[in-house]
C-alpha cells in the first residue's frame, strides 16, 4: 500500500532523490526510504517537501484523480 507519492512526483519533475535529500539535509538513505514507502515522513517533513518540490501537499499524499 503505497501511503505517499513522493517517488512519482519527484519522477514526474525529472528530479533526483539526492537532490531532494541535500535540499532537506537529509541522507540519501532517508529519503529513499521515504519515497520508497518504508518509512514515512512526519507532517514537518512532509510539508517542507511540498514547498521545495513546489506542489500542494495533497499531491503528496493522494493522485489527483483519486481526489475526483
Amino acid at each position: 500500500m503505497k501511503l505517499n507519492r513522493i517517488k512519482a512526483v519527484l519522477s514526474d519533475k525529472g528530479i533526483s532523490q539526492t537532490w531532494l535529500a541535500k535540499k532537506l539535509d537529509k541522507s540519501f538513505s532517508m529519503v529513499n526510504a521515504y519515497a520508497c514507502n518504508r518509512i514515512q515522513p512526519n507532517l514537518e517533513t512532509l510539508q517542507q517537501i511540498a514547498e521545495i518540490l513546489q506542489v500542494d501537499l495533497k499531491d503528496l499524499i493522494t493522485d489527483k484523480d483519486e481526489r475526483q
